[in-house]
């Protein structure tokens, strides 16, 4: 054999472990995501918006509940994402 052979053979073989590396680090990845993701079911929501008879947000991980549901509806969503930070951060704190 001669040395250009063999260098582009060690070389083929280097990016064979390095692809299989990079795919298993992402597919880690991935799962990671995966098991984060919770079940899309009735009773799972986020959020309920009731307009009628009253006008009522209501964010179910926080508890946090506003009536000006049109000023939710055009986008401001500022105190609903305050709540979900301050109790992220309660949650953070309490598993320290």
């Amino acid at each position: 054999r001669s040395q250009h052979k063999n260098k582009a053979l060690a070389m083929k073989v280097l990016r064979s472990r390095l692809y299989q590396y990079y795919k298993q680090e992402k597919d880690k990845q991935r799962a990671e995501v995966e098991k984060e993701k919770k079940e899309i079911a009735w009773g799972n929501q986020i959020r309920s918006y009731v307009f009628q008879p009253y006008t009522l947000v209501k964010d179910h991980r926080t508890t946090y509940e506003s009536g000006n549901i049109q000023a939710v509806m055009d986008g401001k969503l500022d105190n609903f994402i305050e709540e979900y930070l301050r109790m992220a951060l309660q949650d953070r704190k309490r598993w320290q």
